[in-house]
């Protein structure tokens, strides 16, 4: 049976002298899946991943890439991997161009090999016109830029990207998403840690939730967001209540002014019957909105606090 399993990790923990940044993580991810890792900042994703290429040696626990051991055939699991550091690494002395041409050579890609692949990266990720410059001379975005070309210029089967947006401009987040998006449908499996909610929405096919050094869920982004019991309705009235109608003690809610709020597992479905309702007792309704559940509310939910509390 042919195995489609990316990359598996079976009871990974990692210890730090007496801080636990791993606490047995248990993660698959299929050929060609878009996975993220979404937690707030110290929840463990850099450690994951730093694990899975090798950077950071686990205290228990093992990882296979196409099913075969990183420790016992780290060679393969290096060329199957490409990764994107948080952290921008500081190669003072070199230009752009060549730092690429150094790490495809640090991934055994020959100069002449390597020169159409380059080239092609400096093109697509708006690199080409600085390719003499050092890296002082670039701007944060840009360096972000470079540090995905130094991921992709092996052309892997794993992309890893840790945090690739953070702290960059809104339109250079944008341009990354649509470039990822590309990679995906080319077949790539790409793993993305990130604490911004909306990056992991519109990107991901499934999606981890890591907390303090726990992987407390992962399923599809709908099936996540079911998962939240507690929805509303928000109902704008025309005039304020005089008397509060009887039937909203059926309801948690509560009351401000002329809106009313109303606690539901089931929003749309009540929704009509609420309609009914207020129109029987001669309440004329200006607005109706049911908020959209997100993936703030599902970590909401699961820890008691916002991801970036």
């Amino acid at each position: 049976m042919k195995n489609n399993s990316a990359i598996k990790i079976i009871n990974l923990f990692k210890s730090y002298v007496d801080v636990k940044a791993l606490k047995g993580i248990d993660l698959e991810i299929k050929q060609g899946e878009f996975y993220g890792l979404l937690g707030p900042n110290g929840a463990g994703k850099s450690t994951t991943i730093n694990s899975i290429t090798s950077l950071v040696k686990p205290s228990k626990g093992s990882i296979e890439i196409f099913g075969k051991n990183i420790e016992e055939d780290f060679r393969y699991a290096r060329s199957k991997v490409g990764i994107a550091h948080q952290e921008v690494s500081q190669d003072l002395f070199f230009p752009l161009e060549q730092l690429l041409y150094f790490q495809a050579g640090f991934y055994g890609v020959r100069r002449n090999n390597a020169k159409e692949r380059i080239e092609y990266l400096l093109n697509k990720l708006g690199l080409s016109k600085h390719r003499s410059k050092k890296m002082r001379e670039l701007s944060g975005g840009m360096k972000r830029r470079l540090q995905i070309a130094k991921a992709l210029v092996h052309d892997p089967e794993i992309i890893i990207l840790d945090e690739p947006t953070a702290g960059v401009d809104v339109e250079l987040r944008h341009d990354l998403w649509i470039y990822l998006q590309e990679l995906h449908k080319e077949g790539k499996t790409i793993l993305l840690t990130t604490h911004y909610i909306d990056e992991a929405e519109l990107l991901c096919e499934k999606v981890g939730i890591i907390d303090k050094g726990k992987l407390i869920v992962e399923d599809s982004v709908n099936n996540l967001k079911k998962m939240v019991k507690n929805s509303s309705i928000e109902i704008q009235l025309k005039d304020s209540l005089v008397v509060k109608p009887k039937f909203l003690n059926d309801y948690e809610h509560y009351i401000k002014d002329k809106k009313i709020n109303i606690t539901s597992e089931t929003p749309n479905a009540e929704l009509p019957s609420l309609i009914l309702k207020f129109s029987e007792n001669s309440i004329k309704i200006e607005d109706i909105h049911i908020p959209q559940t997100s993936l703030e509310d599902v970590f909401l939910d699961l820890t008691g606090r916002k991801i970036n509390d």
